[in-house]
C-alpha cells in the first residue's frame, strides 16, 4: 500500500513536533546542500526553532561571511525590485549608494595615510605589525620588479654589443681584403721589389695591425714620379726658355 497523505497543520504533541522538526530540518539542509552542489547556486538557509534556536546553512564558507553576503544580496535585490515598482524610492537608493562609496573612499584614504607613516597613533601593536608586513611585501615586490627591469636591460645591451662586435669583424675582414687587393695591384704596377723598396715607394700605404682591438687607419696617396723623368722634363723646359 502507498503512503497516506499527511495533513499539513501544526502538530499539537510537543514531542512529536520536535521529532518532526528535527527530521524535516535535516532533510531541508541536505536538499539545500545538494542544490548548491548540483546547480552551482548560492544558497543561504536560516531556520529558527520554536524555542528560538538558530540553524543555518551557506553554500560556501562556514564563517558567516557568505551568509551575510547572501542576505545583503537578497536585500539589494528586493530594493531594486521595489525601486522598479516604486520610482519614488530612487533618490534614497542612490543616496545609500553614494554614502557607501564615500565610506569606501574614506577607508582607502586612511589606509594610504597609514602606509605613508601618518596617523599611526590610534593603531595597536597588532595593527602596526600588519602594516609593517604589508609594507615589507610591497617593498619586496618593488625590488623584484626593479631587478627584472635591470636584468632585461643588461640582456638587451649584451645583444647590442654582440651585434656591434659582429659588424666590426665583418668590416675588419673587408679592410684586409682591400689591403690584399692593393698589394696585388702594387705588384702589378711596380713589379717584384723588396719589402724595403716597396715600403719606400708607398710611404702612405695601408697600415693594418694584427690586433683586432687596434682601430684600422686608411690613407691613400698618389705614386711619386721617377726623379730621372722629372729632371729630363725640367731640362726640356729650360731649353725652351729664351
Amino acid at each position: 500500500m502507498g503512503r497516506g497523505k499527511i495533513v499539513i497543520r501544526r502538530i499539537d504533541n510537543s514531542t512529536s513536533r520536535q521529532v518532526t522538526f528535527s527530521k524535516r530540518r535535516n532533510g531541508l539542509l541536505k536538499k539545500a546542500k545538494e542544490l548548491a552542489i548540483l546547480c552551482d547556486a548560492e544558497v543561504g538557509l536560516i531556520i529558527f526553532s520554536s524555542t528560538g534556536k538558530l540553524y543555518d546553512f551557506a553554500s560556501t564558507r562556514s564563517d558567516g561571511t557568505f551568509m551575510k553576503t547572501v542576505i545583503e544580496r537578497h536585500n539589494k535585490s528586493k530594493e531594486e525590485h521595489h525601486q522598479v515598482m516604486n520610482p519614488t524610492s530612487e533618490v534614497k537608493f542612490w543616496q545609500r549608494e553614494a554614502a557607501g562609496l564615500r565610506q569606501q573612499l574614506q577607508n582607502l584614504q586612511e589606509n594610504h595615510r597609514q602606509l605613508m607613516g601618518e596617523e599611526l597613533s590610534g593603531l595597536s601593536v597588532k595593527d602596526l605589525q600588519n602594516l609593517e608586513n604589508q609594507l615589507e611585501m610591497s617593498l619586496r615586490g618593488v625590488r623584484v620588479k626593479k631587478d627584472q627591469l635591470l636584468t632585461d636591460k643588461i640582456e638587451d645591451l649584451s645583444r647590442k654589443g654582440n651585434l656591434i662586435h659582429q659588424e666590426y669583424m665583418e668590416l675588419y675582414k673587408k679592410v684586409n681584403l682591400i689591403h690584399r687587393e692593393n698589394m696585388d695591384l702594387h705588384k702589378k704596377v711596380y713589379g717584384n721589389t723588396s719589402g724595403a723598396n716597396r715600403t719606400s715607394l708607398l710611404p702612405n700605404a695601408f697600415s693594418i695591425e694584427d690586433d683586432l682591438n687596434v682601430p684600422v687607419h686608411l690613407q691613400l696617396s698618389q705614386p711619386q714620379q721617377d726623379d730621372h723623368a722629372s729632371s729630363e722634363k725640367a731640362t726640356k723646359l729650360g731649353l725652351q726658355l729664351p
